[in-house]
Order: structure tokens, then sequence, then C-alpha cells
């Protein structure tokens, strides 16, 4: 909990019987690799916080191919915020892709906060922007070539790149696993 209290102090400030609220709300989520935390065609029921493992958003496209969105790492918020919000189904998933531990909080749970605590939408505001902003930010510019796109995946996940299987690298990239290869091949 001691990271999800950080993280939530960086936007903004919580006394002590603010945070003890929060902590009595929040509930500790382990998910196996391969463990859904979200699924497309239901409605997301909760928002995350990693505090550790990785989590991926993907979807299938029209051809059917997954095609991985993002990757959402240690002191991160995971959900499929607007879908969550507005209490529609998802169309897409978010999938653990490393054994994963999380802090959840049910939506009643979640909506609650902003009733009790004073300021608290405000926090959330921010928290969400941030988790939307990551998200968005660094999807790969299919417009570059493959290897610049694996340049910057490196440079914006460091800590992934040896904790993750090539396959959702390769997708979240849009190339095949071969192509990957021989792009890390190259880069050594």
């Amino acid at each position: 909990m001691d990271e999800l209290i950080a993280y939530i102090l960086q936007f903004g400030s919580l006394n002590q019987q603010q945070i003890d609220l929060l902590i009595s709300k929040g509930k500790v989520l382990h998910l196996k690799k391969d463990d859904y935390f979200s699924e497309a065609g239901k409605i997301p029921g909760q928002v995350g916080f990693v505090v550790q493992g990785v989590v991926r958003g993907c979807y299938y496209n029209n051809k059917g191919e997954e095609i991985t969105r993002c990757f959402i790492s240690e002191n991160s918020l995971v959900c499929d915020y607007v879908n969550f919000e507005a209490n529609v189904s998802s169309s897409e998933y978010l999938q653990a892709i490393t054994d994963c531990q999380l802090i959840v909080f049910s939506k009643n749970d979640w909506e609650e906060l902003s009733q009790i605590i004073v300021g608290w939408d405000s926090i959330k505001n921010k928290m969400v922007q941030l988790c939307m902003y990551q998200k968005s930010r660094k999807n790969p510019v299919i417009s570059q070539d493959a290897s610049t796109r694996y340049m910057e995946f490196m440079e914006n996940y460091p800590s992934l790149i040896n904790r993750i299987p090539l396959s959702h690298i390769a997708s979240y990239l849009g190339v095949t696993q071969q192509s990957l290869s021989r792009i890390r091949k190259n880069i050594r």
C-alpha cells in the first residue's frame, strides 16, 4: 500500500484519516500470467494500481489479429477508464503478461472516495490524465521504420525488454516476431 499512497500523494495532499480510508477501500489482487484484469465485451468494474508486474492492453483487429496497444508496469494505474466511467462494455483486454500484484478499488468504493474525501476528484483526475497520457504517447508511429520503433520502445520501456514475451513486443511494434529478431540481432 505504501507505493500506492506515495503515488497518490504526488497529485495532492491527504491527511492520515483520508489515507486510512483509502487503505481500507483498496484490496490486494494477484493475477497470474495471462489472467485478465478486464475483458472485451464486459463492463470494467475496477480501477487498479500495479504494485508488481506488467499488464498489457490489447484488442483484436478486423482480421482477427491480436494487437498490443500498451504496457502498464509498476507504479501506474490500470483501468479501461473511459468505459469504466461510462459503465459500458470494453472493446479491449487488460491482461497480465507477468504474475502481478495490484491494489484494486471497486467502482462503488472508487466513487465513494469522491463523496468522502474533499479534493479527491482533483487528485483522481490528475492520476487518470497521467494514466491516459502514458498509454497514448508511447504508441509506436507506424510510418517510422521498424528499427526506429524498436529503439523508441527500448527508450520508453527499458525495464520491460527482458520481462515480456517478444511476441507482445512485436505486436506492439506492428512487426512479425521474425522481423523483431532480425532487428534485435542488428542492434547488438
